[in-house]
């Protein structure tokens, strides 16, 4: 199956979203539309897989995600690149370079923003902060609270960025370091509660920060059938503002993203697009008169 094929298969249902505090009238009678591209859980991965792969045959690689990100910026300027965490460990790249080359190569890329996965302590804290030099974009991450820790000031809880008069805020949430890794990798990091931290940043963004748009990038994982442990769904149960999660950690490959309804009664969209980057994952929220909507592709890379 081709590119395009795969994507015409995998349009999402359109979804409908009181998003935020957009003027219509400062719309006139163009409508506004924002991209969001996103990966997680790359790790490493920057060749492609052989063709003779068991699971992924010829696909992924940095290269071509390049190719494709840079067609999709031609087709629409006002778009967005994100990441989920799990940026490092996998291949021999992260081993020698201790995540140098990915920080880099993401920086090419230009992307705008990640969290941080648990993955990406593999080197320890001071690992990670001896390759954010290399990252040109952000850390969004709200419920780790680096205070007493070297890291302190070198991430945010949140960020906005403005794409055609449409203000979208960006949150980051992360998954309980402890039993995941080793205490003496992440020392003084303390872990806060995801659901209270993501409620706080989406009133923030909203109603302070009068975004347009509010999106979590989460690596709590997707769900968790026998476990209690937080999620993305119920995540976006438990939100009133947040229009779209953008998830990691569980490596779940998604055709489309799931719609969820949240506590306020609306739809939101949630999505993850596997791992090692053999996925790009696309949401299209367009903005007219009539209100806005969502509408979500993964495309094989």
């Amino acid at each position: 199956m081709d590119r395009r094929q795969f994507v015409a298969q995998t349009m999402a249902g359109s979804v409908l979203l009181s998003a935020g505090g957009l003027s219509l009238g400062s719309c006139s009678d163009r409508k506004k539309h924002l991209t969001v591209l996103h990966t997680n859980d790359v790790h490493s991965h920057i060749d492609p897989f052989p063709v003779d792969h068991a699971d992924f045959p010829g696909l992924g690689g940095l290269a071509r995600r390049a190719g494709l990100v840079q067609s999709i910026r031609e087709e629409n300027p006002n778009t967005l690149l994100l990441d989920a965490g799990d940026i490092f460990q996998g291949t021999p790249y992260f081993n020698f370079y201790g995540g140098e080359l990915e920080f880099k190569l993401m920086s090419k890329l230009k992307y705008d923003a990640s969290t941080i996965g648990n993955h990406d302590f593999d080197n320890g804290i001071d690992g990670l902060l001896a390759q954010i030099p290399y990252a040109s974009f952000d850390f969004l991450i709200a419920n780790y609270d680096f205070s007493n820790t070297v890291l302190d000031g070198y991430t945010k809880p949140y960020k906005t960025y403005l794409r055609d008069g449409i203000k979208v805020g960006i949150y980051g949430i992360g998954i309980q370091l402890a039993g995941l890794v080793t205490k003496k990798l992440y020392k003084e990091t303390e872990y806060l509660d995801p659901y209270e931290i993501a409620l706080d940043m989406e009133t923030q963004l909203r109603e302070t920060e009068k975004c347009d748009v509010v999106i979590c990038l989460s690596h709590l994982g997707y769900s968790y059938e026998n476990e209690n442990k937080p999620d993305d769904l119920t995540l976006a149960q438990r939100t009133q503002h947040t229009d779209l999660i953008i998830g990691g950690h569980t490596h779940t490959f998604l055709e489309r993203p799931t719609i969820v309804t949240n506590a306020g009664g609306r739809d939101i969209l949630v999505n993850q697009v596997g791992c090692f980057g053999v996925n790009l994952g696309r949401i299209d929220f367009y903005f007219d008169a009539d209100g806005a909507k969502a509408q979500g592709v993964t495309i094989s890379v």
